[in-house]
């Protein structure tokens, strides 16, 4: 079952994606990300809510947000904190880079994440498993050469780097949410609620410096509905997540991977959309991060 809710979480990923590259292009990103965030607070508000006043209710529905100690509110914050950064990265490089290549570079994360499970959480991949992720590392350098026919230089562009290292704080994050779900028991509601609020208080706090000041930055702003969908979208999608987390027999390292089949949607269906170049080249690269996916899942 948790590799089902794996494969649910791709596909709102995937739909997420599309709508954050809408939401993105030609706007301010810092407000874009805040709208987004707050989206995804505003939406498990309810819950919340009441989990305080209706507690039998949101106990049967399965949504209740139970109440933790400061230690634990410490551990969510560092969460927060590598995701808002990773987030801040990833949104900048992908309003200057074509989503047909930032979204397979982000695919580069399982390997992170099968990193840190061998190294943190003793987990044993197989042959194939590594075959798996190999297979997706090299489809990502094949990208980086039919990146550089759309004239971006993956040694000289600041955004890939960008976005190499908001791949890297995710993997992380990932590699800690095991841990804030196995070892800490935390409910996905109650991470998801928690952490949406302090990512909202960190972003208020770079944007007070960054975007409030200034009129000109607020006038080029521009609200989208696509904004609220991508708090929704990724909500949904960390919900499921997390879900699967929940089982003890679950892989991080596979779910990570798992997750990575949202490229479909974001290579095929947003090559489509934004009719970016040389779609029928990023395929190849594309099979090859399926069939390492593949070879993860069915080793």
């Amino acid at each position: 079952m948790w590799m089902y809710l794996g494969l649910l979480a791709a596909l709102f990923l995937g739909l997420h994606n599309l709508c954050k590259k809408h939401a993105v292009q030609g706007n301010e990103v810092f407000p874009v990300l805040l709208g987004t965030v707050s989206s995804s607070f505003i939406f498990l508000l309810p819950f919340f809510i009441g989990s305080i006043y209706f507690p039998d209710f949101t106990k049967s529905i399965g949504f209740f947000i139970e109440s933790i100690p400061w230690k634990t509110h410490g551990f969510i914050f560092i969460k927060s904190a590598i995701m808002a950064s990773s987030w801040v990265l990833a949104y900048q490089a992908l309003k200057h880079l074509p989503i047909t290549i930032v979204t397979p570079i982000r695919s580069a994360g399982p390997f992170f994440t099968f990193i840190g499970a061998i190294l943190i959480y003793d987990e044993k991949p197989n042959g194939l498993q590594w075959v798996g992720f190999f297979l997706i590392i090299f489809s990502v350098m094949l990208y980086s050469k039919i990146g550089k026919k759309e004239g971006i230089n993956f040694k000289r562009n600041k955004w890939i780097f960008a976005i190499i290292a908001a791949t890297f704080l995710g993997a992380s994050s990932g590699l800690y949410d095991k841990f804030l779900i196995q070892s800490l028991f935390l409910d996905p509601q109650t991470l998801l609620f928690w952490f949406s609020f302090y990512v909202i208080l960190i972003l208020l706090v770079i944007l007070s410096i960054t975007w409030f000041p200034f009129a000109d930055k607020r006038r080029a702003f521009k609200w989208r509905w696509t904004i609220p969908a991508v708090g929704i979208l990724l909500t949904s999608a960390d919900y499921f997540y997390f879900k699967a987390l929940q089982d003890p027999e679950a892989l991080i390292m596979l779910l990570s991977a798992i997750k990575r089949s949202q490229i479909i949607i974001a290579v095929v269906v947003g090559g489509l959309i934004f009719k970016e170049q040389n779609k029928r080249k990023k395929l190849v690269p594309l099979v090859g991060i399926m069939l390492g996916v593949f070879l993860i899942l069915y080793s």
